[in-house]
């Protein structure tokens, strides 16, 4: 799977109508359809913001809407070119200024279709890591060595808090992940507490 790095925007013209489409990173659904409620509300095209986006580490949590258009013939397409772009964690909405001229069930589905495509066209993309968050407690006399080791395999502090104990917080390629715990568990015998999940 492949993420966004970047947001992208075109713009195509269809039988006088405009189609402004954007490709935007987003981390969930709840992300998603908060960007396209604010484009709702903020653009002035008087009618259809279509969207579709994928998000998960594997692609498999996805929405889409026609917004008023006849059922099939928006979402869905954007849709279809977002699934065949192998990217994830994005979504692309697309607002149509209507031009006077209907365009018909099949130049809708072309239309929008298409659209989609150009928002990708110039996309910027790189190959996604999976992560996981990573929390520690452990005592101080093992701090440095502990924060060496992290530092060494590509850990990314999140956060430190120093009380009884150091809790360390942050985020690591899930393919560093096995082989982190086992070296804290050999520097620490065991006396490092270690929790982590799947982001």
């Amino acid at each position: 799977m492949l993420k966004l790095l970047a947001p992208t925007k075109a713009e195509l013209m269809f039988k006088n109508s405009r189609f402004v489409a954007e490709a935007t990173p987003v981390n969930s659904p709840d992300e998603a359809r908060a960007l396209w409620k604010y484009r709702k509300d903020t653009y002035d095209n008087g009618g259809h913001i279509v969207y579709a986006f994928i998000t998960g580490s594997g692609g498999n949590i996805m929405g889409c809407s026609d917004d008023g258009e006849p059922s099939g013939t928006a979402g869905r397409p954007v849709l279809a070119v977002l699934k065949g772009s192998n990217i994830t964690n994005a979504i692309i909405t697309i607002a149509r200024y209507f031009g006077g001229t209907k365009l018909g069930t099949g130049g809708l589905v072309h239309a929008y279709g298409e659209s989609a495509k150009a928002a990708l066209a110039e996309a910027r993309t790189a190959p996604l890591t999976i992560q996981s968050s990573l929390s520690l407690v452990l005592p101080y006399n093992l701090y440095s060595q502990c924060r060496k080791l992290l530092e060494e395999n590509s850990f990314e502090f999140t956060g430190e808090n120093f009380t009884d104990c150091v809790h360390i917080n942050g985020v690591i390629a899930r393919s560093e992940l096995e082989k982190t715990i086992k070296f804290l568990k050999e520097l620490s015998g065991d006396k490092i507490m270690v929790d982590f999940k799947d982001l």
